[in-house]
């Protein structure tokens, strides 16, 4: 009888974050910023039927990238969860900590199990406060752990090199144009230190806007309202952004649709 063949624990773990490292890393970058009215997210995606950045709840948001099969199951699941518990308990006991939970124990138990291939996706939930002190943006890798993030994140593609160009760059009390503006530029700084030119047409943008006055803050910048923006300079003032010239998609809406987003 032949021997079995031995890989240990270690080695194999380190073989299947490296496997979900590599798939994430083919996506498109998703950028998150923290602006003086709430939180806003930039993807790189041409796609305007599949999305990347949703909403779940009242105040919560998601971003993904990677497989956009799983992480939309992910975000299905998450609307479940929250639309179940705010209708059992109270709406203000979803919380995007509580969403992050969630998702970290399904991401932990993927990856831990020897049954199934690890995903290949990187997460970002939001939540906006009643001020920029009590927003909440928790970023979860694919092995399920949770990374409470302040100011800015950037996951999918060249993550790190976007992610060290916002830290230098971004600030508390920024206007939603400033961070639309530093958002944009972060992605379209390449690995080879060159740039490239993004569209309205070639982006997916959304807000929590913590101004609204609806009980759901969640709203995606579209059309003229985001071409007006995108030309705005880094000091004009953002009250052109503020309100809703377009129309709010559902919260039921997905990833990009390629098998790697």
């Amino acid at each position: 009888m032949s021997t079995p063949f031995y890989v240990s624990p270690q080695q194999a773990m380190a073989d299947r974050a490296e496997y979900a490292r590599k798939g994430i890393a083919r996506g498109r970058s998703v950028v998150v910023l923290q602006y003086t009215d709430g939180v806003v997210f930039v993807a790189e995606n041409p796609s305007r039927a599949l999305h990347k950045v949703s909403e779940i709840y009242d105040r919560i948001a998601f971003a993904a990238v990677g497989k956009y099969n799983e992480f939309e199951n992910l975000r299905i699941g998450g609307v479940r969860y929250a639309d179940l518990r705010g209708y059992t308990y109270d709406r203000d006991d979803v919380t995007a900590r509580g969403l992050a939970n969630v998702y970290a124990q399904t991401l932990g138990g993927i990856f831990s199990s020897a049954a199934e291939k690890p995903y290949e996706v990187e997460l970002i939930v939001a939540e906006v406060g009643a001020g920029p002190e009590d927003d909440q943006i928790y970023r979860l890798p694919h092995d399920g752990s949770i990374v409470d993030e302040h100011g800015s994140v950037a996951i999918g593609g060249n993550a790190d090199q976007i992610s060290n160009y916002l830290d230098q760059r971004h600030r508390d009390g920024m206007t939603l144009s400033e961070a639309l503006k530093l958002a944009v530029e972060s992605l379209t700084r390449d690995s080879n230190g060159g740039e490239r030119t993004l569209t309205a047409e070639q982006l997916e943008v959304a807000v929590l806007d913590r101004t609204r006055p609806q009980q759901r803050k969640f709203k995606r910048l579209l059309g003229r309202q985001l071409s007006r923006l995108l030309e705005e300079g880094s000091g004009t003032s953002a009250a052109g952004a503020e309100p809703g010239t377009e129309p709010e998609a559902a919260p039921e809406e997905g990833g990009e649709a390629s098998a790697e987003s």
